[in-house]
């Protein structure tokens, strides 16, 4: 590729499209009431989510976008008789009354997770309110069942979104992949001796697993159908003695998939899961299901029959899967220097071209993307990118269109918060760039997030502590001149998996303990409404410290220079110069040896020390 003057083809991964406009919210509304007073209802809700609790979810299952043209990876909406609520977290404040119809869906901001009262607010004073029990957990109906008591009354359906829903698109089916030990670093058969002994703990006879990227992390098993995220969407049962069984859409149901798990579990149809939970209850098996992630619709299958049996615990894959093992870590470390150097070209290139003001938030995503997908090991972006420009910045989750597609001006910030899926590894990273002088504040915002970012990146802290601890070291220097974000600093990241991943991270709603092998972003940002986007990301590792053996520190994988030009150095204290001069160091060393020419004489001067 001529890196003066490249040319980039369209982007692979990811879409443009106006996916939904707010011109079909009518008459898709219209034609779900219809259904709900047929259905002798008077409400539905529409949850962003899938039986699987994914983030990203196959079209098939994109039943919010299609009601209500929101696209964010969150949110539920409410269809009353004659009136319809969004309710949203900050991340989509900007974004959903853009989406959305707002003459016909009243959107409303509430706490991340949270089930809002206000939902009765959109039904008839002692209404019944349908909802998918495949949709909800049992936690969520019965927060909201106390919530609404003695004013509506929540009433289990069939889906009534997918009776109205012209031309859905068909479930998924796609390719199955399973990891050897050099990826993987472990067998299927060792990680069900574990999973085995969680059981025996807990006196269970079984665990149900819902979740995708915990079944697939089992099994050492990897597959395309979602987007950003390499998982097959399944449902498993294992026992505390013999083989478990992996539920699948009986499409899937190949010789492939029946070859790659021979001598480690039995398939069966989805379709069969409901009656094998309902057999498990009747044989007063003690079945062991997450509350928080399971469809209400399999804990009901089992409690149905013997509740007494129940035993609701978090899903006991989400710990050992965040603690990496050495060869996923190796993996990770590899999928970093990789991405560096996309990121390095990738950069080189922006900073000739942005001067001139000709490039647009679409074509940067398209550049990035050809620079990544020149190592043949990149089969994905783990999530769609947020290239956001000038005041686009500020909307913490946006996704560009065609419709909402902006030409970065020169003099504007550039938010870009992007990552890959290789099959060594996922990143995930976020870089703010500028294109001319920055303004005093722009400089002071950048360097307190920034400082932020350090002083999380540096910290040393005694085990059992939680992100949820840690969280504040990001805020404090954006507290200090009174203003903050509304989104959590980090999340986790599996290894070629989920590019999030619980159940640690940093931010008040992780009280987990972080342990030696977790892999976490720091992210802190700053958003000015209508003016700009300050994010600055990097991934760190958990790792043993050196200044006691009982405490541990944080190492960065993300190898990509920092926008110097944005640094008010008169902020920085010395430890901070200190960092700000190894970590750029660092970055020419690991990725500096695998570039050439412009592109390696343009690291050296962006990792230069200040």
């Amino acid at each position: 590729m001529n890196m003066a003057n490249p040319s980039f083809g369209p982007a692979q991964f990811q879409r443009f499209d106006t996916r939904t406009t707010p011109r079909t919210v009518a008459p898709r509304l219209k034609a779900l009431r219809a259904a709900i007073a047929d259905a002798g209802l008077d409400g539905f809700l529409i949850p962003r989510a899938d039986a699987h609790r994914g983030e990203s979810v196959p079209p098939s299952e994109a039943r919010l976008a299609y009601v209500t043209s929101f696209t964010g990876s969150a949110g539920i909406a409410v269809v009353g008789p004659k009136k319809a609520g969004l309710f949203i977290d900050s991340r989509y404040t900007l974004q959903a009354p853009i989406e959305t119809d707002t003459k016909l869906v009243t959107v409303i901001e509430t706490g991340q997770g949270a089930v809002d009262a206000r939902i009765g607010d959109f039904i008839p004073a002692g209404g019944k309110l349908g909802f998918d029990p495949w949709l909800h957990t049992p936690g969520e109906i019965k927060d909201l069942s106390e919530k609404l008591a003695g004013k509506v009354t929540l009433v289990p359906t069939a889906n009534l979104v997918d009776g109205i829903w012209d031309e859905r698109p068909a479930p998924p089916v796609t390719p199955v992949e399973f990891l050897g030990h050099n990826r993987a670093g472990r067998t299927a058969d060792d990680k069900l001796s574990e999973l085995r002994k969680a059981l025996a703990a807990e006196n269970a006879d079984v665990v149900v697993l819902t979740l995708p990227e915990s079944i697939n992390w089992l099994l050492n098993m990897r597959g395309r159908d979602v987007p950003n995220v390499p998982v097959v969407l399944s449902f498993a049962v294992v026992p505390k003695t013999g083989k478990p069984t992996l539920f699948v859409n009986k499409a899937k149901i190949t010789a492939e998939l029946r070859k790659g798990l021979s001598g480690i579990a039995k398939i069966a149809d989805v379709d069969t899961l409901i009656a094998e939970l309902r057999k498990l209850g009747a044989a007063d098996k003690r079945v062991w299901i997450d509350p928080a992630t399971a469809p209400l619709a399999l804990v009901t299958a089992v409690a149905g029959v013997s509740d007494a049996r129940l035993i609701e615990k978090r899903d006991p894959i989400l710990l050992p899967k965040s603690r990496k093992n050495d060869a996923e870590i190796g993996g990770m470390k590899e999928a970093h220097r990789l991405d560096g150097i996309a990121l390095a070209k990738f950069l080189h290139w922006f900073d000739q071209e942005a001067p001139k003001g000709k490039l647009t938030e679409i074509g940067i995503v398209e550049a990035l993307e050809s620079f990544r997908r020149e190592d043949e090991s990149c089969i994905d972006a783990s999530f769609d990118t947020i290239s956001g420009s000038g005041p686009n910045g500020a909307i913490v989750h946006y996704h560009v269109d065609q419709k909402s597609n902006r030409t970065l001006k020169p003099g504007e910030l550039m938010l870009l918060d992007s990552g890959a899926q290789y099959l060594s590894g996922t990143t995930d990273i976020t870089r703010t760039m500028f294109t001319g002088k920055a303004t005093a504040e722009q400089k002071d915002r950048f360097t307190r997030v920034l400082k932020g970012m350090m002083a999380l990146s540096m910290q040393k802290f005694p085990r059992g502590t939680s992100g949820a601890q840690l969280d504040v070291l990001a805020r404090q220097f954006l507290w200090q001149d009174g203003v903050t974000y509304n989104h959590g600093t980090g999340h986790g990241v599996g290894a070629f998996l989920s590019v999030h991943e619980g159940p640690v991270g940093f931010s008040p709603r992780y009280p987990t303990p972080l342990e030696a092998g977790m892999i976490i972003s720091n992210e802190p940002g700053y958003y000015k409404t209508g003016g700009y986007g300050i994010r600055i990301e990097n991934l760190v590792l958990v790792t043993q410290s050196d200044v006691a053996e009982n405490f541990l520190e944080l190492a960065t994988l993300t190898l990509c220079p920092i926008d110097l030009r944005l640094v008010d150095e008169t902020l920085l204290l010395p430890h901070e110069t200190e960092w700000l001069n190894a970590y750029p160091k660092r970055v020419f060393k690991e990725i500096g040896p695998s570039l050439k020419g412009d592109v390696k004489a343009w690291l050296k001067d962006a990792t230069r020390a200040i």
